[in-house]
């Protein structure tokens, strides 16, 4: 499996028929090293979770491990699951229900995390950077050093 390292933002449009384009950054990385094959699922956060699916796979194998006390969790990740393949114009498509879920419109943004990608409504992704940087940073940040 390849060692993603996705980082970086980019401001995106979602078109009416609910596609985005995936940037040429992630993209390469992406069909050289997955293929067109994405998992797309609910993040607890508000916004979706983008998964290459080998990365995917890795994470669904260890959510199915996990006791029946996260089958509450469980049925967010996997009960909202969906494949989805990057086209030949590099579009993926989000189903209505994945919209609604992360109230995605016309301005979206995809964010870099590691082995994974998140897709923001622009303005709820304002919002949540808003409320980090007000906050206090973790022990472990302020003594990061790199």
């Amino acid at each position: 499996m390849a060692d993603f390292r996705f980082q970086g933002q980019s401001a995106l449009t979602l078109d009416a028929k609910g596609r985005v384009t995936v940037p040429a950054r992630q993209r390469d990385v992406l069909l050289a090293e997955a293929g067109p094959q994405l998992t797309l699922t609910k993040s607890p956060a508000g916004c979706l979770f983008v998964f290459p699916r080998p990365v995917w796979n890795t994470f669904r194998d260890k959510l199915i491990a996990l006791p029946m006390s996260a089958d509450g969790w469980k049925r967010i990740f996997l009960g909202s699951a969906m494949d989805v393949d990057i086209d030949a114009s590099s579009r993926v498509l989000i189903s209505p229900e994945l919209r609604a879920a992360a109230r995605l419109t016309k301005d979206v943004v995809l964010i870099g995390m590691g082995s994974r990608l998140e897709l923001w409504n622009a303005d709820a992704y304002a919002e949540q950077e808003a409320k980090v940087l007000e906050s206090e940073m973790p022990d472990a940040l302020k003594d990061f050093q790199g």
